[in-house]
């Protein structure tokens, strides 16, 4: 039996929505025994704004990042290896623009999310005005299988059942009641050779025993052949940094999973859980 040796999804300031110095990651990762951190930051092209925003705070200034992360990279060697990594928000009339993006710059790791769906973000709560909850988030699923089935430039899928987290209460998710479009994405993905980010921020920093996709999710992407999955807290700030792992690597392991990937250069390298 392994251990998790490094948290492949966490923000730093230079995402839109967090404020955490990426010394201060790397320095919660090292005190919580891990040898890798990559960061994945936010960016979501043609992301609307929303109340008083102005502009798109998820748009990422790629070259600061790039340049404060070698720095990162320089200061934590021999402590934590930091890998750069980037969370593109999925959206199928950018498909193009995104993978030209990720061309242009020497990530190791990059992960696809569906953060909207028909420019509606599901953590605001008028994403499901005017239908039932089912109906959000069989959109969000439907939304999230075009987007794969457009754009390949990634390495794993991006927390797949992310909607719950925010889906207003009460609300019972039955992963069973959307299994004809969520088969459709794990299938796509396990022909196409991409992961599973086990996102476990729900665990940490939320009221569930399960990450992000849920356990019965996991376990029918492996026996459909699934065989890459990261472990990510996505944290924002230090205290978030590998949260919530202990958990996630159990419901991996009850999912059939006996490894889990890292990546340097876009190359998944596997280790025993």
């Amino acid at each position: 039996m392994g251990r998790i040796i490094g948290d492949y999804h966490v923000h730093s300031e230079h995402s839109g929505d967090s404020q955490a110095p990426m010394s201060e990651m790397i320095a919660a990762a090292k005190e919580r025994g891990l040898t890798q951190l990559c960061f994945t930051e936010h960016m979501d092209m043609d992301y609307p704004s929303h109340g008083s925003q102005e502009g798109n705070i998820f748009y990422l200034d790629t070259q600061q990042y790039y340049d404060d992360c070698m720095e990162a990279k320089a200061l934590a060697k021999g402590s934590v290896d930091v890998r750069f990594g980037v969370e593109v928000g999925m959206q199928p009339h950018i498909s193009g623009r995104n993978s030209d993006y990720i061309d242009s710059w020497p990530f190791d790791f990059v992960i696809a999310s569906n953060h909207l769906c028909n420019k509606k973000d599901p953590y605001y709560p008028e994403f499901y005005e005017g239908r039932s909850k089912k109906e959000a988030v069989r959109e969000f699923f439907e939304c999230t299988y075009e987007n794969i089935r457009l754009f390949k430039n990634y390495d794993v899928l991006g927390h797949l059942d992310y909607i719950v987290r925010y889906i207003p209460e009460p609300f019972e998710y039955k992963w069973k009641d959307y299994a004809d479009v969520t088969d459709r994405i794990l299938r796509l993905l396990a022909e196409e050779g991409k992961g599973l980010d086990v996102n476990c921020k729900s665990i940490f920093g939320g009221n569930s025993n399960e990450p992000n996709p849920c356990l019965g999710l996991l376990k029918r992407f492996r026996s459909m052949g699934g065989e890459i999955i990261t472990f990510g807290s996505d944290a924002h700030v230090p205290e978030g940094v590998a949260g919530g792992f202990d958990k996630g690597r159990d419901v991996a392991l009850r999912a059939g999973f006996t490894k889990y990937c890292t990546f340097k250069d876009r190359r998944p390298s596997f280790h025993d859980l």
